[in-house]
């Protein structure tokens, strides 16, 4: 059975790829996970962030955004202190400040899913990629969401980062043609 040439550097990552990635997801709480998980990985590879989830689940209250938005100097010290999540002082307090506008967005929406499928017209692309390098590092729409992020208040949330995190959460199904799971996802949730 074929998978996208990405997922096989490890048993971590190809689990992420057959259960998670290109799947879906309309759980606020699971979106709003994968934008600070998203936001975390700039400049590091995917599979730092995966191995560092639980810990990012543990340090960050499982992501509760409204737990997170009241984070003060003295939580932020602990997270720079915390070798079970990348210690990067911007990150972190792009974190802070992303649920800060996270909770904004979803005030104004009604639910930050509401907001962020929008995008897409609320269904998944299909595309229809025969290699891995064929894939784009962002988009039109993805430049789109980048913008309108950031003039929210969202830090971190760039034209590649925003691409990356439609890919994760499902708003594309970038899935090369010859991985099993781009059928599978397109049969699904079309």
């Amino acid at each position: 059975m074929n998978k996208c040439t990405w997922a096989l550097s490890s048993p971590n990552t190809e689990h992420y790829h057959d259960l998670e990635w290109g799947v879906p997801a309309h759980d606020d709480r699971l979106l709003f996970e994968f934008l600070i998980l998203e936001g975390a990985q700039a400049g590091l590879s995917w599979s730092t962030i995966l191995n560092k989830r639980d810990g990012y689940r543990l340090a960050f209250d499982n992501f509760d955004a409204k737990k997170i938005a009241a984070y003060d100097d003295k939580k932020i010290s602990e997270l720079l202190a915390n070798p079970a999540i990348v210690r990067n002082r911007l990150k972190i307090h792009a974190a802070v400040s992303n649920a800060q506008a996270y909770l904004k967005v979803r005030q104004a929406f009604g639910s930050f899913d509401g907001y962020i499928w929008q995008f897409v017209d609320g269904r998944p692309q299909h595309n229809a990629w025969k290699n891995a390098p064929d894939i784009p590092a962002s988009t039109p729409i993805s430049e789109l969401i980048s913008k309108d992020l950031k003039r929210r208040g969202f830090k971190f949330v760039g034209s590649t980062i925003c691409y990356a995190y439609m890919q994760a959460t499902g708003m594309v199904n970038d899935h090369t043609t010859d991985c099993y799971r781009h059928a599978e996802i397109k049969t699904q949730y079309s």
